[in-house]
């Protein structure tokens, strides 16, 4: 027999206790409202703390980076690791299309960032002290002062120095020169193998920096950036040495040469690093696609370049003593960095357009390379009548290569 549906009597729900089904029934929210406010409010200066600390760590690290590539690049040989270090980051930017990319190894570089940083704060007191030593030894050699002083310079710098060992032990990050953590350094000094530890700590560091990778990047984009340059600027050479007559005609031609290589090498090397292949240097007709694709960009990120690399010719008017050789080479990091950015950026528009932009913006694109393009090209020829090494100056093209040449002997 088959149930009607006014036949089916559907129950209500059960209600606890002795509520009946016509009572309203009022829903009371937990009384936590408190104890919720405050788990918040420590969450949100937990929060902060750690963005704070998050950003004076990239910090750190971004001071690590400019200053260990300015002082590689004046080192012979090992600068081919700063400019495989520049190269990474347009080849970087390049594949990703995302700026943030290009800054590599940040983090890992913050570890001497700060340890480098945090050394300095501990042994300021020693300088202090050392220099209360040294003035009491002047004005009294040998008395009880001047010998309380040396002694409390001896003190103060076993101390700092074994705070800085520890420190440096324990990931060399700021709080860690900040508290010494006596309980576990009187734990660790009982532990067996400790320089074990130590050396496999530091090797395991120095493995992930991936130095050879750099270096080779380095080599193999000095030695085609020199092949497309050697042919213009050796024309260029050679007419500042010819007579008037034929030396102007020889330098034209080298004018003409130059301004083309330089129109494209920013970009070769951008596309070198994102394939990383060394034919990759010399597929002229692949940058010439790929600039149909975002030829504002690549005339934005030509302009920079060379609007960059224009003031670390001033360098050029007296050589630096090598003593002090990093800090040109510090302006040039910050200078060229932007640049190799930009270059990576550039190339990154071009490789995910697919569509090839109107015939109006590449054309435009095209005739504005042409005078920035030669205005550079003149820039850089007179330079070698105010440069201390003249002719050979012409070398010193650190918009694709190194700044070694600008230091003197």
């Amino acid at each position: 027999m088959e149930a009607k549906v006014s036949d089916i009597i559907i129950m209500p729900p059960s209600l606890p206790g002795n509520i009946s089904s016509g009572e309203v029934v009022e829903e009371v929210a937990p009384t936590t409202c408190n104890a919720g406010t405050k788990v918040k409010t420590r969450a949100w200066w937990r929060r902060s703390l750690t963005w704070i600390g998050s950003v004076a760590d990239w910090f750190f690290g971004l001071i690590a980076i400019v200053g260990g590539v300015a002082l590689l690049s004046v080192v012979p040989v090992l600068n081919f690791l700063s400019l495989g270090y520049l190269l990474e980051v347009s080849g970087r930017v390049a594949k990703t299309g995302k700026l943030r990319s290009g800054f590599v190894g940040i983090r890992k570089a913050s570890v001497i960032g700060s340890a480098l940083v945090g050394i300095w704060v501990m042994f300021l007191p020693v300088r202090i002290v050392f220099g209360m030593w040294r003035d009491a030894e002047v004005i009294s050699p040998g008395s009880s002062t001047a010998l309380g002083w040396r002694i409390g310079l001896i003190v103060i710098s076993v101390l700092a120095l074994l705070h800085t060992v520890w420190a440096c032990v324990r990931g060399g990050r700021p709080w860690h020169f900040l508290w010494p953590a006596p309980i576990r350094f009187w734990r660790w000094m009982g532990e067996p193998g400790k320089l074990a530890t130590i050396w496999r700590g530091l090797t395991g560091y120095l493995l992930e920096l991936n130095l050879p990778y750099y270096f080779w990047l380095g080599a193999r984009g000095f030695a085609g950036a020199v092949i497309w340059l050697i042919v213009p600027v050796g024309l260029l050479i050679l007419a500042s040495n010819m007579s008037p007559g034929p030396g102007i005609a020889i330098s034209v031609i080298g004018v003409l040469m130059l301004a083309p290589v330089i129109m494209w090498l920013p970009f070769l090397q951008a596309h070198f690093a994102r394939v990383d292949r060394f034919k990759a240097m010399f597929e002229v007709r692949e940058i010439r696609r790929l600039f149909k694709n975002a030829p504002v960009a690549f005339w934005l990120a030509f302009f920079i370049t060379l609007l960059f690399a224009l003031p670390l010719y001033l360098l050029k008017v007296e050589l630096t003593p090598r003593d002090v050789a990093w800090m040109p080479s510090l302006l040039f990091v910050l200078f060229i960095l932007p640049a190799r950015l930009l270059a990576g950026w550039a190339m990154s528009r071009a490789v995910k357009r697919e569509k090839i932009r109107h015939g109006f913006f590449r054309w435009t694109s095209r005739l504005a390379f042409i005078p920035v393009a030669l205005i550079y090209v003149l820039i850089v020829y007179a330079t070698q009548f105010l440069a201390q090494n003249g002719s050979m100056s012409l070398l010193e093209q650190h918009a694709f290569l190194v700044p070694t040449p600008m230091i003197g002997m």
